[in-house]
């Protein structure tokens, strides 16, 4: 009895009852199935890698280091230099195309292109009141932008920072205006944060970052512009190391202390 059982229950399977609820209609390969899962980790690299690039164009770019006019490098050039496919910097190009930072010439090359000036952000920092506020502002961006440079500066952002504080001690020394390194060397700090909203807002700043050249005569008074930029240099010093260190706390306090030190030293102004 229980052979037949067996027997008759045999007869009504078919395929198709073994298959249903797992596949309906044609059987997918193996073969597609996998190459689909292979391909969608690969368009995620893509687009990340693209991402990357983009953002290391736009820092040069927002840096000065490639100025309105300025050819970028050829395909090739900038396959062999980032490890990256020509699709990547393609994607990577059109997406400075959208960002208004670059211009391809059919034939020519891509090309920086002069930024459209920007109308939302007016500060006023030519007065000693407008100084203080702006240094209170970066504190809350600067001290961040400090403690994640820590965390993920390069050594060749290292070496560019060294740079610039070596420039600004050397202009110092020479009486003239330090106000690029100054600003330099922030832009940098901001740089290495690898978020490139830090290096755009301060950029947006441009030179009202350094307070000290802002104030008109008559409210800068007697402040002896030598010596504060001589201690905001032992300051800037200060944040250096701790960079150098890794240390994103050290960074943080240290640059906190550079901010409302150089607004401390405009207290008694206006």
């Amino acid at each position: 009895m229980l052979s037949y059982k067996l027997t008759a229950l045999k007869g009504k399977i078919s395929p198709a009852t073994v298959t249903r609820g797992a596949t309906i209609g044609k059987p997918r390969s193996p073969d597609s199935t996998m190459q689909e899962d292979f391909d969608a980790p690969a368009r995620k690299r893509a687009h990340n890698l693209a991402h990357d690039l983009v953002e290391k164009l736009t820092q040069s770019i927002l840096l000065g280091q490639m100025t309105p006019g300025d050819k970028l490098p050829s395909e090739n050039s900038i396959v062999q230099e980032h490890g990256v496919s020509r699709t990547v910097v393609r994607e990577a190009i059109s997406k400075l195309q959208a960002s208004g930072l670059v211009e391809t010439r059919h034939g020519i090359g891509t090309f920086v292109i002069e930024r459209a000036p920007e109308q939302g952000l007016r500060l006023n920092v030519d007065t000693a009141l407008g100084v203080r506020s702006m240094l209170e502002l970066r504190l809350g961006l600067e001290t961040q932008a400090a403690a994640l440079a820590a965390q993920r500066r390069s050594e060749q952002q290292l070496l560019q920072m060294r740079q610039a504080l070596d420039d600004y001690q050397r202009l110092l020394d020479n009486n003239d205006s330090c106000v690029e390194a100054d600003r330099r060397f922030h832009l940098l700090i901001a740089e290495a944060t690898g978020n490139v909203c830090f290096s755009e807002i301060m950029q947006h700043l441009g030179s009202a970052m350094i307070p000290r050249t802002r104030l008109n005569a008559a409210e800068r008074g007697a402040a002896d512009l030598s010596k504060l930029g001589q201690l905001a240099n032992l300051e800037h010093e200060a944040i250096l190391n701790a960079i150098k260190r890794q240390d994103p706390e050290a960074a943080r306090a240290a640059m906190w202390l550079h901010l409302t030190n150089s607004r401390d030293r405009f207290s008694a102004q206006g």
